[in-house]
């Protein structure tokens, strides 16, 4: 299970879905934007470091989400396209040169640290990342990325197959995604294959969504599936 777009600006929504996961015992990995998101970049000590060290201490990991959320221009023009769709326009390691992927994937990580954290994964915005932010990764020392299909080991190069479920909140097709979210969820743990939930604060500022979000938990619970963190996961 992971709680995406963890950053000041959506502490209150990302507590609320942290409540509901404390509520069943599952455990949460929370995708933080440590950059300027909505806000300025989070500190040390501020209220989301201090919540993120209370989730931690209850058996919740910290990972990192990019640095600021938004896409970078250029690139080619497909990746564009593909980014715009798939990803709402925030796939920022998708089209994105060395330099730029580092200074900003290493400004995180430091941002991160100081807040006395040390993530072991990234899960990139919009689950898109280049060959070359994965080069990225692996030289920062990352154990682990996901898209929306896999979880990458980037140390051994395994790929574990667990599709990634989300709503599109807003789109034209929110109540049919709705729909699918929980088939797909229920199918796979009616087959003991691994599935991944993933929890946006947009979700929680569109009628049904959670409700429908938390039928899937519950069944997937119910049908036995075992709840982990990415960390434990790859580990």
């Amino acid at each position: 299970m992971s709680i995406h777009d963890v950053a000041p600006a959506t502490l209150a929504e990302s507590s609320r879905w942290s409540r509901d996961l404390q509520e069943r015992g599952v455990p949460a990995t929370l995708l933080v934007v440590p950059g300027p998101w909505r806000s300025p970049a989070f500190e040390p000590g501020d209220e989301l470091a201090t919540w993120l060290h209370e989730r931690v201490a209850g058996g919740d990991e910290v990972a990192q989400h990019g640095w600021m959320h938004r896409a970078w221009p250029g690139g080619a023009w497909w990746r564009q396209v593909t980014g715009q769709v798939a990803a709402r326009g925030c796939a920022e390691l998708w089209s994105i040169e060395r330099d730029v992927a580092r200074r900003t994937l290493g400004a995180g990580l430091h941002l991160l640290r100081r807040a006395g954290f040390e993530p072991v994964g990234m899960t990139p915005p919009g689950y898109l990342a280049s060959p070359t932010c994965l080069a990225v990764l692996r030289e920062l020392e990352f154990r682990y990325s996901t898209s929306h299909l896999r979880v990458l080991d980037l140390r051994t190069g395994r790929r574990l197959h667990a599709p990634a479920m989300s709503h599109r909140p807003g789109g034209l097709g929110e109540a049919a995604g709705r729909e699918m979210v929980g088939r797909v969820v229920r199918a796979r743990a009616e087959r003991n294959l691994p599935v991944r939930i993933a929890l946006h604060p947009e979700d929680l500022h569109r009628p049904g969504l959670r409700q429908a979000t938390l039928r899937a938990i519950d069944d997937a619970l119910e049908a036995g599936l075992r709840p982990t963190t990415y960390e434990r996961l790859v580990a």
